[in-house]
C-alpha cells in the first residue's frame, strides 16, 4: 500500500491534527465551543481549513463521503458562528450553537477513524475497505459516543444562565 502523502493531504493533516487537538482542549476547559476563546477560534479556524482541504483530496478518484463531510463542516462552522453571533433561536439559541460546533468534532472523527484504519499498519492496514464491519462497528462507536457527549453538553447548557 502506499502511504505517501500528497502535499495538500499534508498540509491538511497537520491542520487536522491541530484542529482535533484544539477542539479537545476547549471541550474539556469550556464544555463547549464558542469562537470568543483563542482556542475556540484555533479550532475553527483550523476546522474550516481541514474542511476546505478535503475537497481538494482525491483518493481512488471522485467525489465520495469524506467530501460530503467536509461540505457538512464548512455549513456547520458557518451556521455555528452566524447562530452565535446573532440571535435565531430565542432561548434555544445556545442549543443550537452547540449542536452546530460540536457536529463539527464527529464530522473530524469519522474520516478519521477511516484513513488511520485503512492506513495503518502501513503493510497490512486493520480494514480494506469502507464496508468492513470493524469500520462500520467503530463509526457506530464514534457515534454514540457523539450523542453522548451531545446530550450531557445540552444539560450542561441547561444549567447555565
Amino acid at each position: 500500500m502506499n502511504m505517501t502523502l500528497s502535499l495538500t493531504g499534508i498540509f491538511h493533516t497537520i491542520f487536522g491534527i491541530v484542529a482535533l487537538i484544539s477542539g479537545f482542549m476547549i471541550l474539556w476547559r469550556n464544555k463547549q465551543i464558542s469562537y470568543a476563546p483563542r482556542v475556540g477560534k484555533i479550532y475553527l479556524i483550523t476546522t474550516v481549513i481541514t474542511a476546505a482541504s478535503s475537497l481538494a483530496i482525491f483518493k481512488h478518484g471522485g467525489f465520495h463521503v469524506a467530501h460530503v463531510l467536509g461540505i457538512f463542516t464548512l455549513l456547520a462552522v458557518l451556521a455555528g458562528v452566524l447562530t452565535e453571533k446573532m440571535i435565531f433561536f430565542k432561548s434555544w439559541n445556545k442549543y443550537a450553537v452547540n449542536l452546530f460546533y460540536s457536529s463539527t468534532i464527529l464530522f473530524h472523527l469519522l474520516p478519521t477513524a477511516t484513513e488511520i484504519l485503512t492506513r495503518f499498519p502501513p503493510d497490512s492496514p486493520i480494514v480494506s475497505s469502507l464496508k468492513d464491519p470493524l469500520l462500520q462497528k467503530t463509526f457506530l462507536g464514534i457515534f454514540v459516543v457523539f450523542l453522548i457527549m451531545l446530550t450531557w453538553q445540552m444539560k450542561w447548557l441547561k444549567g447555565q444562565k
